[in-house]
């Protein structure tokens, strides 16, 4: 188990982690403006319950597999970022506007679920970022600790779905009062630009 000590010090480094602007937070924020706060708030929970797969790794190793594995981490990085390249060229091309409720490329709440948990699942930062965050909470006196990173994985969920769904909400506001025929379109085209410059900047990156 874990105790009050570990429980504060994680959650309130997690807070302030999910706070800083990434892909992830990025890709919420885009959605809320541009498609309201349902979608917003749907990229929150699949940004956050892809934490899930991430804590799986950390525990079985495989994070550790592509902490020391070139190719591995390559492999992961590029599929990753041709993912996002890949949404926010959708992102791009949708018309929003008057019409968007008739645009079939504007996606549904579940399906920008699917889009955030696949896109934090293939984004192998966040597994290096895992198993270097994680065992620096572990204490071994508190118990075996594949419990303890499940635990602290449970708790980094909840504090990234807080942070997350605040700015989705958010967001979504700011969406509505800016949102018309022609407003909507240069949003969809400002945050596909953007995804796809994450996606790129992912591509780039190297293992740290």
């Amino acid at each position: 188990m874990l105790d009050s000590t570990q429980i504060i010090l994680f959650c309130s480094t997690s807070l302030l982690l999910a706070i800083t602007p990434g892909p992830d937070i990025i890709y919420v924020i885009t959605r809320g403006i541009t498609q309201g706060h349902k979608s917003g708030m749907a990229a929150a929970a699949g940004f956050s319950l892809g934490n899930i797969a991430h804590t799986t790794f950390a525990i079985v190793g495989l994070s550790a597999i592509i902490r020391s594995s070139a190719l591995a981490f390559t492999a992961i990085k590029i599929a990753g970022a041709l993912y996002l390249i890949y949404i926010g060229w959708k992102t791009f091309t949708s018309k929003g506007g008057a019409s968007a409720e008739k645009d079939t490329k504007i996606l549904s709440p579940k399906a920008v679920f699917i889009q955030s948990i696949t896109a934090n699942v293939l984004n192998p930062k966040v597994a290096l970022f895992f198993i270097a965050f994680f065992p620096q909470f572990v204490k071994p006196q508190n118990g075996h600790p594949a419990i303890q990173m499940a635990l602290l994985g449970l708790l980094f969920i909840i504090c990234t779905f807080i942070v997350f769904s605040a700015c989705a909400l958010f967001s979504g506001q700011i969406g509505e009062k800016l949102k018309n025929s022609k407003g909507a379109g240069l949003l969809n085209k400002a945050a596909g630009a953007v995804l796809m410059g994450l996606g790129v900047a992912l591509a780039f990156s190297k293992r740290s």
